[in-house]
């Protein structure tokens, strides 16, 4: 059972989140990612980052902004509470990538809180893991935080990330590695300055 005081991979390693200034040091940051067991069997969380990219690749591959979001979505798991691991997370990116991929990554918490309480069928799509986190991040959202997550422009985007976020947890799975992305990450800051 994971709680706000087990030690496990949902505590944080740090105290602190980062807030990234260049593109390099995201990408030292996925490297990083290489080496962090997830709590999800036969995985680690780059594993799941690049399996999250590709499901989103798969569903628009024109829109590089939410396959980033869906690369670098947990890059702040182990560096805060896991409640706080998407705002962290959009602060960490935003120089660099821009509002968007930022809002995509800060939304994509408040996305499975806002489907459990809006589709009756979606919790039964959550990993194990899943349903413990959605209880240490609030649980499904209120009709007063539904009204507010529409509102957002970004929330039919954040929607498409969470579905993706859940169906990237297959041990095993193949798909293309950290090194087709580096051009992509490089060239998306570029355009974000």
């Amino acid at each position: 059972m994971i709680t706000d005081n087990a030690p496990n991979k949902l505590a944080p390693l740090a105290d602190f989140a980062p807030r990234f200034g260049t593109v390099d040091e995201i990408i030292d940051a996925l490297i990083e990612m290489g080496s962090i067991r997830m709590v999800e069997p036969g995985m680690v969380e780059l594993d799941h980052a690049l399996q999250c990219a590709a499901e989103l690749k798969l569903i628009r591959p024109n829109d590089l902004e939410l396959q980033v979001a869906g690369l670098v979505h947990d890059i702040c798991h182990g560096r805060c509470h896991i409640r706080d691991h998407g705002e962290a997370g959009s602060e960490a990116v935003r120089d660099v990538f821009g509002t968007r991929v930022a809002e995509l990554v800060r939304l994509h918490i408040d996305a499975k809180r806002y489907l459990v309480a809006v589709d009756q069928t979606y919790r039964s799509k959550l990993s194990a893991v899943s349903i413990e986190t959605l209880a240490l991040q609030g649980g499904g959202l209120s009709p007063g935080q539904i009204a507010a997550f529409e509102a957002s422009p970004y929330a039919e985007d954040a929607c498409l990330l969470r579905i993706a976020d859940e169906a990237a947890k297959v041990a095993g799975r193949e798909v293309q590695g950290l090194e087709t992305w580096i051009e992509t990450l490089k060239s998306l800051a570029l355009t974000a300055q």
